[in-house]
Parts: C-alpha cells; structure tokens; sequence
C-alpha cells in the first residue's frame, strides 16, 4: 500500500472509532456538555431521569462519563455563550432541550453531535433536514406541542364554558413557541376566540406582559419554553392574582400552580435522548439516528388552583386527567 493510501485509510478508521474510545485514547473520560435550558431548580427532574437512564447503559457519572452541566436561565445569550465554552472545551457531545439552545448549539458547531430531549418542530426551525433522515450532527426527540394548540384550547373550553377571549403568553425569540403560538390563535379563532397575543422576550417583560390583559381576557395560554419554564412560578402567581385559568404544555408547571397542562411527558423524554447520547458515544452518527417523537402524554389538573379561582371542573374531565393535583 502507498504511503498517501495508507495515511488515508487510517485516518479513516480513526474518524470510524466510537467516540468513547477516542476520548479515552485521548486519557480522560467521554464527556457530555450538558446545556440546560432553564435552571436546576425547575429541572433537576429532567436532568436526573437523563443521568438514572445513562447508568442503565453503562455510563456511570463519574466512572465511565463526565458530564459537564451549564444552566442557560432561559437566556438566549447564555445559551451561545455555553454552547462557545463546550466548543472550546472539546466535548463529545452536546446534550440540550428546547429550541433555541439546540439552535445556539448548531451555530457553534457543526461537528460536535447535538442531542436534544426536546424541540418544536426541528424540521421547521431549521434543526435537521428531515425527522427520518436529520443529517448533520444533529438529532433527538421532538416535542411536536404546537400540534397539541387544538387540544390545550378545546380543554380550556371545557372548563370555562364561557370562554370567549384567550391570552397566548409567548416568548418571540424562539421560533418554537412563535410557532405554537400561531397554531394556537388559529384553533382560538375556528372557534370563535378573540385573541390576545401577549409579546415577552425576557423576564423583565412578564410583569408589563400581564399588565395590557389583566381584567381584557377570560384564560391564558402559556406557549411552552425556556423563558417562561424558568419564570414559571412567577407567572402562574400572577395569574391567580389576575384570576386567570392557565393552560401549560408541562406538568411542571401546573405543579408550580397552573391549572392545566397538556402535553408530552418530559422525564421520558430525557430517558429516550440518553438512548441517543449512549449510541453516539459507543460510534454511530447523529446523521443515522432519525429524530423520534413523544409517545407519552401526560393531562394534569391543579385543583387547588380550580378551587383558588373558582371554578367547578367537569366530572367527565377529571375522570380523563392522568393526574389531579389536590
């Protein structure tokens, strides 16, 4: 074999070399950048259900994996910031939820595979190519919740009956929300809503945000995301004072006293993207492993919130939640 063959070929079978050996040959342990989209207050569930679904494969923290944990706050500079650091730190992968830190991820590399346990609509933001075929370094579990606006507003009908002006709380600088917010308004105004589309884009506008519909509308919609997660007891505080039935699309947040959530259990999620993390570390490309959606939906009532606010939730639907918080 020629020299320039033989270069070739080894370099090759380098490039071929699980990623968990590399990182060894390089003498320290495989690492995961774990970028976290809100804080570990309001998402250490999450991230503990990723880490427990690790050491069920083998990558024990610690021992057969670090992982580098960063909390974004549900900043979107903190996010660019972050994913720049794992770039410079050389990590083997990036770990990440919601859309716009997987956004700043990509924009820092396009080498580094890119996991994320959950995003809105990858193939409409940009994220992969296709849910079957991603290409690039990029793949994981979409969360399709802007598919749900139908739902989340029908259910919202149910327990005000009344129902005739909606607020959609939405944070304008992810493409993710804006695009549930869209579906949102669309399925308010089928069914004869008026609709309020309440603009933040940072924690600051929460409070002015509720301060235009306050005593104007009958519920709110929160679209879904980082900022609003991270923000999410604040918001729901406020609602009760303004006396506003909440819809969410988290448990989480109807834990943090909203009142209704519907939409994709997000523990599972995390566990199904360790699933990924752990086939990308043991060698196969993000390219090859098509993008999955949720297959566990979780409907949640607060009724202590129900009770706060005064409203009598319908038998028939409490029957159909899949839990009810007293």
């Amino acid at each position: 074999m020629r020299r320039r063959e033989f270069i070739l070929a080894l370099g090759g079978a380098a490039a071929a070399w699980p990623l968990a050996a590399r990182a060894q040959q390089r003498g320290r342990l495989p690492t995961i950048g774990f970028l976290g989209a809100g804080t570990p207050a309001t998402q250490s569930q999450w991230a503990a259900a990723f880490v427990q679904r690790l050491r069920e494969l083998g990558w024990i923290e610690g021992r057969d994996v670090a992982i580098e944990y960063r909390w974004g706050e549900g900043r979107n500079e903190r996010f660019a910031e972050i994913a720049a650091e794992f770039v410079r730190l050389k990590v083997d992968v990036i770990f990440t939820f919601a859309t716009p830190p997987v956004l700043a991820a990509k924009q820092a590399t396009s080498v580094i595979p890119i996991v994320f346990a959950t995003a809105n609509d990858p193939v409409a933001t940009g994220l992969v190519a296709s849910l079957a075929r991603p290409g690039g370094n990029v793949t994981g579990v979409a969360n399709l919740t802007g598919d749900l606006a139908a739902k989340r507003v029908e259910l919202l009908r149910e327990v005000i009956p009344r129902l005739g002006r909606l607020a959609i709380l939405t944070n304008m600088d992810n493409p993710g929300a804006t695009a549930e917010m869209r579906q949102a308004e669309a399925a308010a105004r089928t069914v004869g809503l008026v609709v309020d589309v309440a603009e933040i884009r940072r924690a600051e506008d929460i409070g002015p945000a509720f301060e235009v519909f306050k005593g104007k509308t009958d519920a709110l919609y929160v679209a879904p995301d980082a900022l609003v997660n991270a923000n999410r007891i604040r918001i729901n505080t406020l609602a009760l004072g303004a006396r506003l039935p909440t819809m969410h699309g988290f448990r989480e947040y109807v834990e943090a006293a909203g009142l209704m959530s519907y939409g994709p259990n997000m523990p599972n999620g995390f566990r199904r993207a360790a699933d990924f993390v752990d086939r990308i570390l043991r060698g196969t490309k993000p390219a090859e492993l098509p993008v999955e959606q949720p297959t566990k939906f979780d409907f949640v009532i607060n009724l202590t919130t129900a009770k706060a606010l005064g409203l009598d939730v319908p038998a028939m639907l409490l029957a159909r939640a899949d839990e009810v918080i007293e």
